[in-house]
């Protein structure tokens, strides 16, 4: 190549990077979608149980049910629960550090409510000196049943965040560390993040009641659309949404989803998963390209000796099928609930010269209410660029040295992605 063919050449390099514009991919690279299978733990009789549910779904070692499906679920934890119900107070020595482990290592990563006896400011307290004690943090917290904790007061009765109330304990909580919350909100939309759309909830196989569920649907979003305080979370369809609790303390509710046709509180138990995880259910979340954070309680069973029956564990291995594929990535709540906050606030500028692109993310650049972005919260971050080879990335000036480097996708563009760790599921 002669000298004016390779100025040339590179002129029209610079001139590609110069003109592109990088855009953030919504679900980090290979995957079409998201989700986070996020259980209540309500009613699971006991540790055993608890484990087991948890040793299927994130490893592949031999379980009651066969070989695990090594997928990445986490689960919740409460406290003050009746005795026919596991929970920290409730269990052993072995069952607490079982769940100081989990938590640790992130696969218990919901707070779900201090517990049903847990009536006063006095007991949350204790849960939180409990888990400071132990180093052990969550970031997520979810509503339980009527709780008198609960931040939610029209479905859920909580009075956590209610000034004066003896259950009052939501400056402890959020001071805590805990930043997202969820109130009770349920969709039957397949996929957040992306455009509402009513397909997929009505079937000809049960007119009546998928035709309920649909009006259902309608309902909500009309009343979002006219300001309903109960119901504005669904107006967008998105996942997160930054609000204040009734103290003033800030935190991000999030949305979750049962796509079932009987509605929000159908089959959304560990005995009747099967009906949930379908092929196309899976393939509709897919072909929309959204999040999931679906709402269910494994720990709902018929068998303590065998926790899922065979449509539960066939399901559980058409999602781990989708998530080998690069179809659907399956990772915990908090992590799903960290992405889609990255990919909303994260400050980024991008220079080009004749070396390619660099791309500087600010993490430490004011966010929200709730606080800044951390490196861990970038996780998975992918962006569109016209050439991986030459593109750079730092954080907060420090260079990404281990950048993953992506062919094109499904939409036929490269991109490059920070890492996503995978995580080592403890030995419990």
């Amino acid at each position: 190549m002669q000298r004016d063919d390779v100025n040339v050449h590179l002129l029209d390099k610079v001139d590609k990077i110069m003109t592109f514009q990088p855009a953030i991919r919504p679900i980090p690279y290979p995957y079409r979608a998201m989700m986070a299978i996020c259980s209540d733990l309500d009613e699971t009789p006991d540790r055993r149980v608890y484990r087991e549910i948890m040793r299927f779904l994130n490893t592949t070692q031999e379980t009651a049910m066969g070989p695990g499906v090594g997928l990445e679920v986490g689960n919740s934890i409460y406290f003050d629960m009746p005795p026919d119900q596991f929970a920290y107070w409730n269990t052993d020595d072995a069952g607490r550090e079982m769940v100081r482990t989990l938590i640790r290592s992130g696969h218990i990563d919901c707070l779900h409510s201090y517990g049903d006896l847990a009536t006063t400011r006095k007991h949350a307290a204790l849960a939180l000196d409990e888990l400071d004690r132990h180093d052990c943090k969550l970031e997520v917290w979810v509503d339980h049943g009527t709780a008198a904790t609960n931040f939610d007061y029209t479905r859920m009765q909580g009075h956590g965040d209610e000034p004066g109330h003896d259950a009052y304990h939501a400056d402890l909580t959020i001071g805590y560390g805990v930043k997202y919350v969820w109130r009770a909100r349920v969709t039957s939309i397949t996929g957040q993040d992306v455009p509402a759309d009513l397909g997929g909830i009505f079937t000809w196989k049960h007119p009546v009641k998928s035709g309920r569920t649909l009006l259902k649907e309608m309902a909500k979003r009309h009343l979002a659309r006219r300001g309903n305080h109960k119901y504005v979370i669904h107006g967008p369809n998105e996942t997160l949404r930054q609000i204040r609790l009734r103290d003033e303390n800030p935190a991000y509710e999030f949305l979750r989803c049962n796509p079932h046709w009987g509605g929000i509180s159908s089959c959304e138990e560990g005995r009747h998963i099967g009906k949930v995880l379908t092929k196309a259910f899976l393939n509709r979340l897919v072909a929309r390209g959204g999040t999931c954070i679906l709402y269910t309680h494994l720990g709902k069973i018929d068998n303590p000796e065998m926790p899922f029956d065979r449509s539960a564990v066939e399901s559980f291995r058409r999602l781990s099928q989708a998530y080998r594929s690069g179809s659907i990535l399956v990772a915990t709540t908090h992590r799903v609930l960290r992405y889609r906050r990255a990919v909303r606030e994260i400050v980024f500028k991008c220079t080009s010269n004749e070396k390619g692109l660099h791309i500087e993310l600010d993490a430490k650049a004011p966010s929200s209410p709730v606080g800044r972005l951390s490196v861990n919260d970038l996780c998975g971050l992918t962006f569109y660029v016209p050439d991986p080879e030459t593109t750079h990335v730092t954080i907060d000036g420090k260079q990404v040295p281990d950048l993953q480097r992506n062919p094109p996708d499904h939409t036929a563009r490269p991109s490059i992605s920070l890492p996503w760790p995978v995580w080592e599921f403890p030995d419990i």
